[in-house]
């Protein structure tokens, strides 16, 4: 079966949906029967790096270029970009080739549900693709019942077409060896315990609640305990950066880390909160609990549902819950060895190889329904 997958967002400065394109071609690249092609003319990426395009620049600028055209120009321009193939799944394009089968995946709604948190072009073209390409597809992947439900409940695309097939979790997130765990800690300065959050610095993460939670914890906790926060800046983040940036007590602005030295951060953490106002997923809590991070994140969106009873989850509007659980995480040594136990067995339910397992059969059932 031929499955060419519109892998565009590999070229942007991006995260989420980049790290789960990423693992999720290179795992269904293994799959017997699985013939995968990236367009725009991609060959298989190598390495993770988020602050950059899994291409040259030269390569880079020449595919968004057309990209830019194909999403402009009247249909008929992009046929004849498009190689030949039985499945056609699209994350950016417009204009998908006419002959194949029709897939996508439906990340978030963040743009229907909290359109403050994104620029308005970003909003207009996800409506628009949802419009172009979700309500006419011929099957759509969800990554959580989450998603899903929300998809249903604002756009009213029908249940029976959307299938749930979780991310996975790298390997690598459940067995950190304790001197890479010495090593990162020690390149980064983290020579004392701290609390991690991991993320980019944009609104709707959150990050400024963490802070003012942080703070509010008081001298006790935070004269034992930093605040270590890992990630790239994000839109609408000025106002956070700069406080990031003036340097806190205790607040530790870590910056990009390295997707290779994301584990053994996480895996050094006292605990992960996470505070965020909607998540389709929540990569960076399965990875926290994977790693066998006590985890304190959001009761809302897909959070609850990806962690499970493996996390002290609040409201992400209360800096009054917020403080309380982490003072209760950090001050009880029961939960903090419950949640430590329960993570990585939660988070066992989200594999890579059993996800570009079920996608393959998602894409043969697509294939062979009616034309």
């Amino acid at each position: 079966m031929r499955i060419t997958i519109d892998a565009l967002p590999l070229l942007f400065r991006s995260a989420g949906v980049k790290n789960y394109l990423y693992y999720w071609i290179r795992h269904l690249h293994c799959m017997p029967g699985a013939d995968v092609r990236l367009f725009p003319f991609l060959g298989e990426a190598a390495s993770l790096d988020h602050r950059k395009a899994l291409a040259g620049p030269v390569a880079a600028f020449f595919r968004l270029g057309l990209f830019f055209l194909m999403n402009r120009m009247p249909a008929a321009f992009s046929q004849p970009w498009f190689p030949a193939t039985d499945v056609f799944h699209s994350t950016r394009i417009l204009n998908p080739p006419r002959r194949a089968k029709l897939t996508a995946t439906v990340y978030d709604l963040t743009c229907w549900l909290l359109p403050d948190a994104h620029l308005p072009s970003n909003v207009a073209f996800e409506k628009r693709f949802a419009d172009t390409i979700w309500k006419r597809a011929d099957g759509l992947i969800a990554i959580s019942e989450s998603s899903r439900n929300d998809a249903v409940r604002l756009l009213g695309i029908p249940q029976e077409k959307i299938e749930v097939i979780y991310p996975g979790i790298p390997e690598a997130y459940f067995s950190v060896d304790a001197r890479d765990v010495d090593r990162v800690r020690a390149g980064l300065g983290l020579y004392r315990p701290y609390l991690l959050y991991v993320g980019t610095v944009e609104p709707r993460k959150n990050v400024d609640l963490l802070l003012d939670a942080y703070a509010a914890l008081g001298s006790s906790f935070a004269d034992e305990f930093d605040l270590a926060i890992a990630g790239s800046y994000g839109w609408a983040s000025e106002a956070t950066m700069r406080r990031l940036q003036s340097s806190p007590p205790n607040v530790r602005y870590l910056g990009y880390v390295p997707e290779g030295d994301l584990p053994a951060l996480f895996s050094g953490a006292a605990a992960f909160v996470y505070p965020s106002l909607y998540e389709g997923f929540g990569f960076p809590v399965a990875q926290a609990m994977a790693a066998g991070v006590p985890v304190v994140t959001s009761g809302v969106s897909s959070l609850p549902e990806i962690t499970g009873s493996a996390a002290v989850l609040v409201d992400p509007r209360s800096q009054a819950e917020l403080r309380g659980a982490i003072e209760t995480v950090l001050t009880s040594p029961s939960l903090r060895e419950r949640l430590s136990a329960e993570g990585p067995i939660r988070a066992r339910r989200f594999s890579w190889p059993d996800g570009a397992r079920r996608s393959l059969e998602f894409f043969a059932r697509v294939v062979s329904g009616p034309r």
